[in-house]
Order: structure tokens, then C-alpha cells, then sequence
């Protein structure tokens, strides 16, 4: 079994999967002898496999997940796994398997080019929601999300699989095409996050092979590709034994298999390569350290060994061993984060862990990240924790901790195991084919944990951590941030040395407390009662003025989602006070009045539960999973969150170092720019929607939050949603007890109508922002004023107009000109600003192809405005917004976007029924007409993201 530690932060061994699959594999082996990446995991294991998954190999080395499933019913998806990624390339080839991936999508034996995607469209699955792959160090990866599971479509997807794995093309003329595409990829994807992974790695792993084989590849071997060199990397990898195709969904799984048969039986078999290794790492490099400056980088150190890989496949030792290692780093994590929300952290954040480099080491890793300039005490602080984990191991207390927190996603599991989503089990078959975990049940799982539990004590946490870890003896240290540390290499190797000398104290044991919570008054009465006919919402009024609405599924076993909407939201901020509300997502930092947050983590463990506010155009919000056992105490905790907040210092602190991070990058890149600029360009400098001076939020405080939004916590309307699987009553008596027990509450939701508008600029001259990262990135958008969400039909013809846009550029800028990657269209009304909407099309392009995508995209208008769009193309942006409509509530997320607001907002409920049928009498004049009335060039404007000192580029 196998974990794959790249460079992000480890904050822990991953847990692996204690959880899902098995029948027995059918069809005929291969033959030859397989290599052990080829073979399946279960046939080697003692952990029991889960039944109703079926598996099978194909006579030419093929393999095969399969399962039926129902959530969401009449879905499915499709995921074709191919074993072959960067590191199979030669040195001439960088870039080659994320280029097949590409040209997956421009024809073969079967679909001519540039016709998969449209074909698809017409079957309802959108282009990159529901169509998609993804390249990586080891494997390609093609996804199809299938909105009907009828014979038709699912033959479509099989023939259209079968002819990615063997009937590509591959013309030089689309390859000509494409690059550009690719090009434009790579250029999009020059961030300095990249090229801080890329050193980092580079750094840990120097002479390893995947440091050297990014996806993405290089200028030079995509320049050189051709249809002669393509095609021989894909004949050489693309063959039935590095194939695996996995689906899951409502369907006979019988008839699924034929048609897997049908489809890749004729496949002829061929020789299959081996992955080459994706090192080599040294485990005897030591002592080396290195420094790498970003004006955009955060302050972060890592230290790091590297040991060698070890070999342990997935059996029920290994994963009791993996458990209790998993526990230990958690304990030192959960150490490290309770320092970092001390009013006067030493860190903005630590994390200790182990994993592994592919198949070649394992690498152990303690991560500081610390405000700049502050990396000594950060290191200081964070080296101590990692001395004392070792040194002394855990407390029953803190291990205890993490074995509840354990227990109930087993538990949690166990009881939803019914109704897990397709996405979900085709993840647990991949982590099969990728990292070789045996898919097992979740209630077997569970029962073997409650028997394993006794065993899990301190002692035996710290000494399988101890059994893993590579100690930090002679470290590799590396340094990133906006400047160069004080005294350079030679300081962070003295301050490394100096932490590690001298005596650490055990960890003090932490006092158990109890929530502080329960009680909040006499219970609310329910004064009215009533239940929507269409959707069977049920809608309930206490006396206070809160409102309730339920809608009981068994969508999600064992699961209920929580909304709370609260009057108030942004409409709060003002010209004069414009960050009002600023800190909102930072209230739960400060914990409530009797608890820290830090507190809050040890009381709640065990339990299944979520916590924090958000602020929205016109209402403070929640959203929560919790579990029917749950369910009480999510209520009384987000009763307690708006009714005795903490507003802590240690909220603030971290607000604030977040503020200082967030404008460090603000220039960094053309998206961050254009984002920073572009509320004040739209809404001539309103205060309410443009970005603040740095020191206007250095500024802020609780004290201020408070005064903005006591009001509003304390008398403004409440409305709840709860959807999902819980029984009515309980329910409805839980809610008055909390929230029905507050004092009295406004009976309605405020309109708001005293604010100031919101208003579109009247200057459309063109305005250029600047970024500070290559000199051949641009981003174009162009914006243009549309009008509020008040008429339904007008909302969806302008949806419709979005999506039609969206195909024209693909097919213009993306397919036939090459100049964009991903270009977009969007269309957003406003609900709450009368008369307010935004219509906006972008393009991240080079710096060069400026001229030419502002024609192309003038292009595309001018035809919309002047002539309606073919029915194939109505049809390409309709369906999959009708199969959008059809499959909404066959999930509880869809359910809550309708209950949450059921009383406040009735009209979502008509709109939402009707949806449907409005979207198929949608013709194409009344897009045109759309186009006619909004999309005047005239009238929009242009914004353009360019690299500092880069002339503005002319026709």
C-alpha cells in the first residue's frame, strides 16, 4: 500500500482507507507472467473485500472496475485509468502524456476531430464539469459524469473510451492546433506556487526522475512534438494492460460488462512496459540548505530526511499499524495548531508527518510557517514539539482524543455506507488500482477497529510513529519567502542546531471541560405550520419570529445538512464603514464566551460536527453536515456562536496575518490583479466594493465586528433548513430549544431598500492593471451591465446566452486559434441590488495574442447579435443545463439550496419547478435577443491584466 508524498504540507500520515470492496474477477487471465503493479491488491490480502464490487481482466490484460449504484439515481460515472504519466517519458517526450491527453479530445478512427466534445454536449454532459482528464506523474486519468444511465449513452461513453485507448488519430494538423492549447496550459500554469514546488522538489530529490518530469513538460519537447513522436508514446503506453476502466452507477452491472467486452475485447494485447522508478533519492543526504525568495512567497521552512521506501502491502497488521501512526502524528499536529492560535503564536501554522516519494523513499517532514521575519521562533517552537513527541510519546488524554474523532467517521461511515455517491466509490476502486488499498466494507472496518481499539494506548502510538519517522539528524532545511532570512544559510543551520539541544519537559495534560451551552431558555412554541405542495417543504414559525423549514431524504444515510440564514450580511457595509463585516469568516477563530476555539476541538471530539459564519450580499449564514445523533448539539452550537460569540485576540491575530499574506500576493499573478482592481473599476471607486488600503484591514478589531453586528445577531431574522435523514419531531423540538427559545426576533427579512444603489460605471473606456509575474501573461475581460434576477425567463436566457458564448470561444479561441486555454463566459444577476447584473467574458492569453482574442471574441458577438445560433448549438448549451435541472434533488446539497430559504424566498420554489420547461421553449431569437440587448461592444468594459513595464499590446 502506498501514499505518494509530493511537496504540499504533510500534516500527517494519511489514514488509509479503513473502508470500502470485493467479488470475485472474472473473464480470462492474461497468460504471461504480470508485473506486481498489474495485479490486484485483494489476491495478495487478508483484508475482507467488499462484495459488490465486481472485477474483472480481460483476455488482452485489461482490467475492470464495476458497481452498481443509485445516489444519485439514473447517474453514473466513468473513469478510465491509463498507467502511463510524465515519469514514462524519455527525455525527448516532457510534456508527451499530458499532450495525448489533449489530442483525446481531436479525433479518432470513430469521432471525427473536434467532434467528442459537442457530441457529448448534445447528451447533456458539459465540457469540463462532466468531461474532463487530468495527467499526472504516473497515470492519466479521462472522466466522463454520465446524467442518464439509458443503453445509448452508456454504449457512448464505452465506444468513446475504447476509441481514446487505441483509435487516436493523431494528425499532425491537430497537433498543430492543439499546441497552442498546450502552450497556453503551460504559460497559465507558470505561477510562482509552480515554481516553488518545482525548486522544492528539485531541492529534496535532486538526481530523482520525477523532478524532472512535471506533466506540463517543457517548451522545447512540446515545440518538437509531432504526429510520429506523439503516436509512438501513445502505442507505446496505451496498451490493455496499463488500462484500467472503472464504473459506478444505476444500471445493470451485467449488462455494463458485456458491453466492456463488446467494446475492448478485440483490443489486441501488447507489451507492457514498467514504470521507471521515479528516483533516485539518496537516504544518506544530509546537511544541505538552501533558500528560495518570491516577493509573493509566504515565510515557510521545511525540514526534511529521507529514508528508504517501505514495502507494506494493505493488510489488516499493516493498517493497524498505519492507524496508530496516523493517531501519533495527529496528537503532534493537534500540539502544533493549539500554539498557533495562542494570542501570541509563535507560528501561523507547523505540521509533522511521514510519507511516501512514490515507490523509491519516504520522506519525513516538520513544516513552519511563521510570519515574516519570525522563522527563528517559529522554528524554535515547532523543533520543541517534535522533540517532546518523541522524546516522552503521547498522553491517554490526547490519544484518546483521536481515537473519538476515529470512531465516529467509522461510525459515520458504517451508517451512510448505502448511500455513498458514485464519485466516491469510484474513488475507493482507483485507490485500489493507484495505491493498491483493498476496497473493504465500511461496517467491516468498523468492527475491526472497536476490536483493535483496546490496543491502541500511548505507548503503542509512539512507538509505531517512532518506527516510521526518519529522524531529523543533519536535516536538509529549506526557506521560502519574500526575503532572504537574516545571516542566510549558515543562520538557519545554527538556529537548527541550537533548538535541538537541551532538555524538553513533557507535554502538560490538558483539562477536560464540558460544553458550556445546553440551556437557552424556555422552548419556542410553533405557531404556524404548513407544508409546500410542490416540494413538500415543510415550513414552520416559532413565536420568537424564527422560521424553520425541513424536508426529510434518505438521499444521504445517516446525514443531515443545517442552513442558517441571518438578516443582515453585507449590506451592513456603508461608504463610510465599507469593512463592517470584513472579519465575519473569522468569528469562530475567537471561539464563544466560554470556550477558546481551541477548547471547542477537544469537547466536540467525537463528534460530527461544523462551526464558523460567513457573511453574504444581504444575510450572515451557516452551513453544517452533522449526524441524526448529532444534530442537537450542531444547534446549540451555532445558538451559542450568535449568541455569545468569543471575539478572542487569537481571532484577530490570525485575520490579520491572513490580511498581510493575501495583499503580499495580490500582484502576483494576472487573475490576482484583475480581481484586486476590478470591484472599483465596475462601480466607480464605491468603498462598498472595491479593495481597501492595506491598513484600513490591519486596522480592524472584534471590538469593531461587534459593534457592526450585534444588531443583527441579536434581533435580525432567522430562518433554518434542515434536509436529510432525521426524524421531523425530534427535530422541530431540538430547534425549540435552541434557536426557538431566543428572545424575539424580526419577523422579515430587511429589503434594504435605504442603501445607496449599486451602480455600473458610465466610463467604458478601456483600463488596464498590472501584475508582477511574466512578462507574457495577459488576462482579457470584458464586462458588460445585464439587470437583477427579478424575471425568471430573463435569468435563464441569459444563462443560456452564457453557455452558448462559452461554446463559440472554445471552438474559436481554444480549438481553432489555439490562443486560450480555458476562455470563459458568465452571466451573474444580482437578487438583492434592484436593476443590478453583470454579463463578463475573460481569456487568460499570451501577452502577444492580445490583438487577435479581442477580435476573435468581438467575432463571436457580432455573430450572435446578427444572426441566431444554429439548433445544433442551442442544443450543445441546453441540455446539460436541462440535466442540471433533472438531477438536482437527487442529492441533499440540491434539497438545501431550496430549503434553506423556503419561507424568506418562496419564489425559488416556483422558479426552480418550472425551470425545466422554460429552458426546452428557449429558442434561438431570444438568445439573439439577449446578445442584442446586453452584449452591445459599445457598452462594454475592457479590463486587461498586464505584466508590469509590458506595453499595451496593438492591433
Amino acid at each position: 500500500m502506498r501514499m505518494i508524498l509530493v511537496t504540499a504540507l504533510l500534516l500527517a500520515a494519511p489514514l488509509p482507507a479503513l473502508t470500502p470492496a470485493l467479488a470475485g474477477e472474472k473473464s480470462t487471465p492474461v497468460d504471461a507472467a504480470r508485473p506486481a503493479y498489474m495485479e490486484w491488491a485483494f489476491d495478495k490480502s487478508d483484508v475482507p473485500l467488499d462484495p459488490d464490487f465486481r472485477f474483472g481482466r480481460l483476455a488482452n490484460g485489461m482490467r475492470y472496475v464495476i458497481r452498481h449504484n443509485a445516489t444519485p439515481a439514473g447517474t453514473a460515472v466513468v473513469r478510465m485509468e491509463v498507467a502511463a504519466g510524465s515519469l514514462d517519458e524519455h527525455d525527448h517526450e516532457q510534456g508527451f502524456a499530458h499532450f495525448v491527453e489533449h489530442m483525446a479530445f481531436n479525433g479518432s478512427k470513430r469521432v471525427p476531430e473536434g467532434q467528442m466534445i459537442p457530441l457529448l454536449e448534445r447528451d447533456g454532459l458539459a465540457f469540463g464539469a462532466d468531461t474532463n482528464a487530468s495527467t499526472s506523474f504516473e497515470r492519466t486519468v479521462y472522466k466522463l459524469d454520465l446524467p442518464r444511465t439509458d443503453a445509448r449513452l452508456l454504449d457512448t461513453a464505452l465506444m468513446l473510451m475504447r476509441e481514446t485507448a487505441s483509435e487516436l488519430t493523431i494528425s499532425q494538423a491537430a497537433i498543430e492546433r492543439e499546441r497552442g492549447v498546450v502552450l497556453s496550459e503551460m504559460r497559465d500554469r507558470n505561477t510562482f506556487a509552480l515554481r516553488n514546488t518545482i525548486d522544492s522538489t528539485r531541492f529534496f530529490y535532486p538526481g530523482a526522475r520525477y523532478a524532472s518530469r512535471f506533466p506540463i513538460g517543457t517548451s522545447a519537447t512540446l515545440a518538437a512534438a509531432d504526429a510520429t513522436n506523439l503516436r509512438a508514446f501513445y502505442e507505446r503506453e496505451y496498451v490493455p494492460a496499463h488500462v484500467t476502466l472503472v464504473i459506478v452507477g444505476d444500471f445493470d452491472a451485467a449488462a455494463v460488462e458485456a458491453g466492456i467486452v463488446r467494446h475492448f475485447g478485440d483490443w489486441q494485447p501488447a507489451a507492457a512496459e514498467p514504470q521507471p522508478d521515479a528516483g533516485p533519492v539518496d537516504r544518506k543526504d544530509r546537511g544541505r540548505t538552501g533558500i528560495w525568495i518570491d516577493p509573493a512567497l509566504s515565510e515557510r521552512l521545511t525540514i526534511q530526511r529521507n529514508g528508504p521506501w517501505l514495502d507494506e502491502p494493505d493488510t489488516i497488521a499493516q493498517r493497524q499499524e498505519n492507524l496508530l501512526r496516523s493517531i501519533g502524528y495527529a496528537v503532534v499536529n493537534r500540539r502544533l495548531q493549539r500554539l498557533s492560535r495562542s494570542p501570541q503564536p509563535p507560528f501561523r501554522g507547523a505540521g509533522f508527518g511521514t510519507g511516501d516519494v512514490f515507490e523509491t523513499a519516504r520522506s519525513s517532514r516538520l513544516i513552519i510557517d511563521s510570519v515574516d521575519g519570525k522563522w527563528s521562533g517559529g522554528l524554535a517552537a515547532a523543533a520543541r514539539e517534535y522533540r517532546r513527541a518523541l522524546a516522552h510519546g503521547f498522553s491517554e488524554g490526547e490519544v484518546a482524543e483521536q481515537i473519538a474523532q476515529l470512531r465516529t467517521s467509522l461510525v459515520n461511515a458504517a451508517a451512510s455506507a448505502n448511500t455513498r455517491s458514485n464519485a466516491v466509490l469510484a474513488g475507493i476502486a482507483l485507490a485500489l488500482i493507484d495505491d493498491r488499498i483493498v476496497p473493504s466494507t465500511p461496517a467491516s472496518a468498523l468492527e475491526r477497529f472497536e476490536a483493535f481499539a483496546p490496543r491502541i494506548t500511548a505507548k503503542a502510538v509512539h512507538a509505531a510513529v517512532k518506527r516510521e519517522a526518519v529522524k531529523l539528524d543533519k536535516p536538509l532545511i529549506r526557506f521560502e519567502g519574500r526575503r532572504a532570512p537574516e545571516g542566510g544559510e549558515a543562520a538557519l543551520r545554527t538556529a537548527w542546531q541550537r533548538a535541538m539541544r537541551g532538555p524538553v519537559p513533557r507535554e502538560a495534560d490538558q483539562a477536560a471541560a464540558h460544553f458550556a451551552y445546553g440551556d437557552f431558555g424556555a422552548a419556542g412554541t410553533v405557531v404556524s405550520d404548513r407544508r409546500d405542495p410542490v416540494l413538500g417543504i415543510r415550513q414552520l414559525r416559532f413565536a420568537n419570529g424564527v422560521m424553520l423549514n425541513l424536508k426529510q431524504t434518505e438521499l444521504e444515510k445517516d446525514r443531515v445538512r443545517v442552513s442558517l440564514s441571518i438578516d443582515g450580511g453585507d449590506m451592513l457595509d456603508t461608504r463610510e464603514n465599507p469593512l463592517a463585516t470584513d472579519m465575519v469568516g473569522w468569528l469562530e477563530k475567537g471561539g464563544l464566551g466560554k470556550h477558546s476555539r481551541d477548547d471547542l476541538d477537544t469537547i466536540m471530539a467525537g463528534h460530527s460536527l461544523g462551526f464558523g459564519l460567513s457573511s453574504d450580499t444581504a444575510s450572515f449564514g451557516a452551513q453544517a453536515a452533522t449526524t441524526p445523533r448529532d444534530l442537537e448539539l450542531q444547534l446549540q452550537l451555532l445558538s451559542a456562536l450568535i449568541t455569545d460569540p468569543g471575539y478572542r485576540l487569537e481571532g484577530e491575530v490570525q485575520y490579520r496575518q491572513q490580511v498581510n499574506n493575501t495583499f503580499a500576493q495580490l500582484r502576483a499573478t494576472p487573475s490576482s490583479a484583475l480581481g484586486a482592481d476590478l470591484g472599483r473599476i465596475l462601480s466607480d471607486d464605491d468603498p462598498r466594493f472595491s479593495l481597501q488600503p492595506v491598513e484600513a484591514y490591519r486596522h480592524l478589531t472584534f471590538a469593531k465586528l461587534r459593534e457592526s453586528i450585534t444588531d443583527r445577531l441579536s434581533h435580525g431574522a432567522i430562518e433554518l433548513g434542515l434536509v436529510g435523514d432525521f426524524e421531523e419531531d425530534k427535530a422541530i423540538a431540538f430547534v425549540a430549544a435552541t434557536f426557538g427559545a431566543l428572545p424575539l426576533r424580526e419577523a422579515a427579512f430587511r429589503s434594504y431598500d435605504q442603501q445607496p444603489p449599486r451602480t455600473f460605471t458610465s466610463d467604458r473606456s478601456p483600463r488596464v492593471v498590472r501584475h508582477t509575474g511574466p512578462a507574457d501573461q495577459a488576462l482579457l475581460r470584458l464586462t458588460w451591465p445585464t439587470r437583477d434576477d427579478a424575471d425568471p425567463l430573463d435569468a435563464l436566457r441569459l444563462q443560456m446566452l452564457e453557455r452558448v458564448v462559452r461554446i463559440e470561444l472554445t471552438d474559436s479561441l481554444r480549438e481553432a486559434l489555439g490562443k486560450a486555454y480555458s476562455p470563459s463566459a458568465g452571466s451573474s444577476l444580482s437578487h438583492y441590488w434592484k436593476g443590478y447584473g453583470t454579463f463578463a467574458i475573460s481569456a487568460s492569453i499570451d501577452v502577444a495574442d492580445v490583438p487577435a482574442s479581442r477580435e476573435a471574441i468581438a467575432k463571436v458577438l457580432r455573430e450572435l447579435r446578427a444572426a441566431p445560433v444554429s439548433d445544433d448549438v442551442l442544443q450543445r448549451a441546453r441540455a446539460p443545463l436541462i440535466e442540471a435541472y433533472q438531477n438536482a434533488l437527487k442529492g441533499n446539497a440540491g434539497w438545501l439550496s431550496l430549503v434553506d430559504r423556503a419561507q424568506s424566498q418562496p419564489d425559488q420554489i416556483e422558479r426552480f419547478s418550472r425551470a425545466r420547461d422554460r429552458l426546452t421553449t428557449i429558442t434561438s431569437a431570444e438568445v439573439q435577443a439577449m446578445a442584442q440587448r446586453y452584449l452591445d461592444p459599445a457598452r462594454g468594459l475592457e479590463v486587461l491584466a498586464l505584466p508590469e513595464g509590458v506595453d499595451v499590446p496593438r492591433k
